[in-house]
């Protein structure tokens, strides 16, 4: 027989078909056959139903890279930067803690002690009736007279008088348009028992010195003589009489005031005692403009006030 003749299986390769005339080989070994046997024809398999199964999803088909898009949206920028920017943490968010757990730390008053406050309250309210005193005294001092200065005047001019004195001249149609300087002079006598009299010392022109080109002078520098002069002047007449009890108190105040200032100005010696003082002004108009028509004398006038004794109680041992 040839080797390639057709009903030969020696030269077929595994799995493949066979002729019409091959009979089939077992698949194993229940189905091996003996030879001569007649083979059974094949009956169908029969498949067990499978369970029931919802239906998955089919997958879509890919989108096509090349397809014209449908659904185009304007770009919105406050959208890009939202998205953009950072989303703050919980750390940065949260407000940093006050220290020493105190979420609301108290200041000023409110951080003292309750007797502190207590403290605090008292002298602010001191300070506010104190004000309010004040300038209910010099209401009435400058207001018309009424009922209650008439019951009370002494009271409103020993609070007033002599610091805190109010007038109207700046405000006059007239203002003050004169320089007065008030001068003194004295009587001393020496440890020998000798006297002598010693020349005028213009005790204006030396507050005016300590004045000039100063930043910062004193009350005293400025007002203390020129007050008390004007003081004296409004409770006396034109004969040096005093018109009133607070005439006496001016004489005495202005007299105390330029037996220190000679005492200051080392008008005494050692040993030497002051015996009495006597005082006088120097007024001199002010020249008016070039422009102004006015014509006014530029001699000076003097107002001399008669000796007085000086006490002991006028001496600057005794005002310490």
């Amino acid at each position: 027989m040839d080797a390639y003749d057709g009903g030969s299986n020696a030269r077929r390769q595994p799995g493949a078909p066979s002729g019409p005339g091959d009979a089939p080989e077992p698949e194993g070994p229940e189905g091996a056959q003996t030879p001569g046997e007649p083979v059974a024809p094949s009956q169908p398999r029969e498949e067990s139903p499978a369970p029931d199964r919802e239906p998955a999803d089919v997958p879509s088909a890919a989108p096509d890279p090349y397809a014209e898009p449908t659904d185009i949206r304007p770009i919105d920028p406050a959208a890009i930067r939202q998205a953009a920017a950072p989303a703050p943490t919980e750390a940065a968010a949260a407000p940093a803690p006050a220290p020493h757990g105190d979420p609301h730390p108290h200041t000023g008053v409110a951080a003292l002690s309750l007797r502190y406050q207590i403290g605090v309250a008292l002298a602010l309210a001191v300070v506010a009736v104190a004000v309010c005193v004040h300038i209910g005294m010099v209401f009435l001092h400058v207001a018309p007279q009424n009922t209650v200065t008439k019951q009370h005047g002494r009271a409103v001019d020993d609070w007033v008088y002599p610091e805190f004195e109010q007038n109207w001249k700046l405000f006059a149609p007239n203002p003050l348009q004169q320089d007065i300087a008030v001068q003194v002079r004295a009587r001393i006598r020496s440890a020998d028992g000798g006297s002598r009299t010693t020349g005028w010392y213009d005790l204006s022109a030396q507050d005016g010195r300590a004045v000039d080109g100063n930043l910062l002078p004193s009350h005293t520098q400025q007002n203390e003589l020129r007050r008390s002069w004007d003081l004296f002047v409004a409770t006396h007449d034109a004969d040096n009489r005093p018109v009133g009890l607070r005439g006496t108190l001016s004489e005495t105040y202005l007299r105390r005031i330029v037996a220190l200032r000679l005492e200051r100005d080392d008008a005494t010696a050692r040993g030497d005692v002051l015996v009495s003082v006597q005082v006088r002004s120097r007024t001199t108009n002010v020249p008016p403009p070039k422009w102004s028509e006015e014509k006014v004398s530029v001699q000076p006038v003097y107002r001399e006030l008669p000796w007085w004794a000086v006490t002991a109680g006028d001496t600057e041992g005794s005002a310490r």
